[in-house]
């Protein structure tokens, strides 16, 4: 019997795994790094234990500290999670070495799929040669043989952009996952209409091996999942027999237990293989809603030796999850930092998050916030509620893509079932388009005024209207009102009633419809229900000089390459890259906006860099 056990991850996933381990009555141990020292996923557990150090190399992925931490901690058993080394044999049998229990598959069902070309070869299939691709093969995939999460990949569509890709990806791999070796494979995403489609499998230790139906991941962004749903909509029952079955014959030929997931690439008509994750998958709170299962449950049933019935539950309604991330999707899915002041979703979803009320979104690890399920008798139904709860969600703090969420939810192509995985390089412009609500920095000047006098703001003698001033979705918008005996009245505002108005609720009423606005403000960040507003001084600040051609960094990171033989004095080409900064387990690139000559490279490799640091400096010709 499993009596303690170490999470060897963090944030979403450690809370989850903790969730079920307090339901089943088994005592719990976190790792942290410094950074994470006050994390959600340290203070829930029984006991925390501290791995020196910020980054994931130092943390981790750092296989000795986190043997040694369960054994100090007491701990009996170790469940990996996903990423990090939850696909790491060699950390596999250094927990069985230390006599503790594994979570998980076994080190040689590991090792021999965690490379996608040795998986590839298992089952008879091999990728291409990187160094006989031609202009017929293109577009390609370059690939990480280890790891997942879009890291290490890279679409070509010029043969000239091979080389490149393949060095930006390697150097990716290396950085996530401890692993550069890649590999090229025939591109059957965006404009070939694939369908990127899984299979959940649960294998026991008796022989037993369940195909726990498939779930559908095309959306995604840089390669990693947004929204997922289980069943997938709209396959026929022989190619869904098809993937079941090799998802069954891949775990067998590997002597597979535990949890695992075999993926596919559907287009045209068939599966194509892309690889076996031998851990839990994040969007595995889908499978668990269809077949009322809990997957963590029974991996820890399944390394404690228990025997899986001949076949699983049956599949019932529809789920679909979405995934918030702490990210601006209209400016290049860059990821954003700061404090979550709230992160609150109405009842009746499934609210999976690594963080609470005033955490800090930091810079060192996946942006993503938090995932929400929404479980129904249909695939409408479950949609349907999922769009309406994200709509109606408190998420105070920086920007996210809970907005894209709703609208890809929303979306025509996705509501019947037709999506695929270039479903944003198709619609992504439209689905950010700015959407602000009009009335909201009414109500947020109306919240602001609420108690400012303490004689409720209104004078006898005739008073000057009141002025705020907001930047929302880009623009600016300036706000009269003043105080009258019965409350405050909006200027310049026809045919809108103030009903009510306090420092947290705003009730307007025009044209006969009364609307409710819920207010809250963090410094000069104001949240209007789902509208952001920036709350702009009085007088406006003398505007930061910036030479033209001045690129800034979009995000905290470091800088960890730059364009080889690249000077200042150097000529560019318009959107050829200047330097590669890392940030949240990606690289992104800086390109030159405009062809002309780097007038000021202030900036060297290795160097961290705040949101707005000068990088680089391209004077146009």
């Amino acid at each position: 019997m499993i009596t303690s056990v170490l999470v060897a991850n963090r944030g979403e996933i450690a809370c989850r795994i903790f969730r079920t381990c307090r339901a089943s009555g088994i005592r719990t141990v976190a790792v942290h790094s410094d950074a994470d020292e006050g994390a959600l996923h340290a203070r829930v557990a029984d006991t925390a234990v501290r791995l020196p150090g910020d980054t994931p190399a130092e943390t981790y992925l750092r296989a000795d500290l986190i043997v040694k931490a369960a054994v100090a901690a007491g701990a009996d058993a170790v469940h990996p999670g996903y990423g990090f080394l939850s696909e790491n044999a060699a950390f596999a049998r250094a927990v069985l070495d230390a006599g503790l229990v594994w979570i998980g598959p076994p080190p040689g069902a590991i090792e021999a799929m965690a490379s996608k070309t040795r998986a590839k070869a298992l089952l008879g299939l091999a990728p291409l040669n990187a160094d006989e691709v031609t202009e017929s093969d293109l577009p390609v995939l370059v690939k990480a043989a280890a790891g997942g999460g879009g890291r290490g990949m890279r679409v070509v569509r010029r043969l000239a952009d091979l080389t490149p890709a393949l060095e930006g990806a390697r150097a990716e791999a290396a950085s996530a996952f401890g692993d550069g070796e890649v590999f090229v494979e025939p591109y059957l995403g965006g404009d070939a209409g694939g369908r990127h489609v899984e299979v959940q499998i649960l294998a026991d230790t008796h022989g037993t091996v369940w195909a726990l139906g498939t779930r559908d991941c095309s959306l995604q962004r840089r390669h990693q999942k947004v929204v997922e749903e289980a069943p997938a909509p709209g396959l026929s029952e022989e190619l869904v027999d098809e993937m079941r079955a090799l998802a069954v014959r891949a775990a067998r030929a590997v002597d597979y237990t535990g949890a695992g997931t075999v993926e596919f690439l559907v287009a045209g008509g068939r599966a194509h293989f892309l690889e076996m994750n031998t851990r839990l998958q994040v969007e595995h709170p889908v499978t668990e809603a269809v077949f009322g299962i809990d997957l963590v449950a029974e991996q820890i049933r399944v390394a404690e030796g228990h025997a899986l019935p001949a076949e699983p539950p049956p599949a019932r309604g529809h789920a679909v999850e979405a995934r918030l991330y702490a990210e601006d999707p209209a400016a290049g899915w860059t990821p954003q930092t700061g404090t979550l002041h709230r992160l609150a979703v109405p009842e009746g979803v499934r609210l999976d998050t690594g963080f609470g009320d005033g955490d800090v979104i930091g810079v060192h690890y996946d942006p993503m916030l938090a995932k929400v399920v929404a479980h129904a008798p249909t695939r409408e139904e479950a949609v349907r509620t999922l769009a309406g709860a994200l709509e109606r969600a408190a998420v105070h703090g920086p920007v996210t893509n809970r907005d894209l969420l709703v609208a890809s939810l929303r979306h025509e192509e996705f509501t019947s079932g037709r999506m695929d995985t270039g479903f944003y390089d198709r619609h992504l412009a439209a689905l950010t388009a700015p959407a602000p609500d009009p009335y909201a920095p009414l109500a947020a000047a109306l919240a602001d005024a609420h108690g400012r006098s303490r004689f409720g703001g209104w004078r006898n003698l005739p008073s000057q209207p009141q002025t705020r001033r907001y930047l929302m979705a880009g623009e600016e918008h300036e706000v009269r009102y003043h105080h009258t005996r019965t409350g405050p009245a909006a200027d310049g505002v026809h045919g809108v009633h103030v009903v009510h108005a306090d420092a947290s609720l705003v009730v307007l009423e025009a044209d006969g419809v009364r609307r409710r606005f819920e207010v809250a403000r963090y410094g000069d960040r104001v949240h209007v229900n789902a509208t952001a507003l920036t709350a702009l001084p009085r007088f406006p600040e003398p505007e930061d000089q910036r030479a033209p051609g001045s690129l800034l960094a979009p995000m905290p990171g470091t800088v960890v390459r730059i364009a080889d033989g690249l000077v200042t004095g150097s000529s560019v080409g318009a959107g050829e890259p200047i330097l590669w900064l890392e940030a949240m387990k990606m690289q992104h690139v800086i390109s030159a906006p405009a062809a002309g000559t780097l007038t000021e490279l202030p900036v060297t490799t290795g160097q961290q860099v705040q949101v707005g640091t000068l990088l680089a400096v391209v004077q146009t010709t």
